[in-house]
């Protein structure tokens, strides 16, 4: 395969790896965090990157023109995990909040929900049962089932009630579902936005929000022949069938993506 010439899919990775290395200067990698980076966890609170992870992501920096991560997470918490990546931009909040050069950008539709994320947050404490892990994230709040999946219906149930009450949005995910704002903004927007002007981009998502990353880089593919977009999924027991299927590339694990990053940086 000549260098500029786009690889076509199926394709292996040595392909994708050598056409990546060739476009290295307009190529974007972009990572979601749980269950990609970081192993899932009962507590959200206590997730961390697999320890070779932020070696690695930085290393990537340095090599292409961009890294990012495009997270459920709030920006706050993706910088406590990243932040002397400075290189690293973080769309926290399916893309509601970016760090990008030192500040944090937030979508102003989102911010008149604020209070009333606040509020719902506290009524899902009261309201659901206990073994129910509230996560506040001040944009949104998650609501988290895995320790208790014989209450998910109920959980499901409430957040569809409380979203028609409050004229909200559901996102579900990985034994969590989410409210947020009824505004006009996913993972495949982010990377519809970022990869305008790229030559190549790499998604690595392992959750059903991550299938609509691999859409938009499909359909930059259908638009430009000269983009070439990898769509790699982590695998898992709860959504890694539909999320592969979606794929180029199946990774075992979080520990498997990091290894294999490190390997095709050997590349360039």
């Amino acid at each position: 395969m000549a260098e500029s010439e786009r690889p076509t899919h199926p394709l292996t990775t040595d392909d994708a790896w050598a056409f990546t290395a060739s476009r290295a200067s307009s190529t974007t990698f972009f990572f979601d965090f749980d269950g990609v980076l970081s192993p899932v966890t009962d507590d959200p609170d206590v997730s961390q990157p697999v320890p070779s992870v932020p070696g690695v992501l930085a290393r990537l920096a340095e090599s292409v023109a961009r890294v990012a991560i495009v997270s459920a997470r709030p920006v706050s918490f993706l910088r406590s995990r990243f932040g002397t990546l400075d290189n690293v931009d973080l769309h926290g909040l399916y893309g509601l909040e970016v760090w990008h050069d030192g500040e944090i950008v937030t979508n102003p539709a989102a911010l008149e929900f604020v209070p009333a994320m606040a509020d719902l947050s506290e009524a899902a404490r009261t309201e659901l049962p206990g073994e129910i892990l509230v996560e506040y994230k001040r944009l949104s709040v998650a609501l988290h089932y895995r320790t208790a999946p014989e209450h998910a219906a109920a959980v499901e149930r409430w957040a569809h009630e409380q979203a028609e009450r409050l004229g909200l949005r559901t996102q579900r995910g990985r034994m969590v579902v989410e409210l947020k704002p009824p505004v006009d903004q996913d993972k495949g927007m982010v990377i519809t936005e970022s990869v305008r002007n790229a030559g190549c981009a790499w998604y690595f998502g392992d959750d059903m929000s991550d299938i609509k990353a691999f859409d938009a880089l499909r359909a930059r593919e259908a638009v430009d022949p000269t983009f070439f977009g990898m769509a790699v999924a982590v695998a898992n027991t709860e959504t890694g069938a539909e999320v592969s299927a979606a794929a180029d590339l199946t990774l075992e694990s979080p520990h498997a993506v990091a290894a294999f990053l490190a390997e095709g940086l050997g590349r360039f």
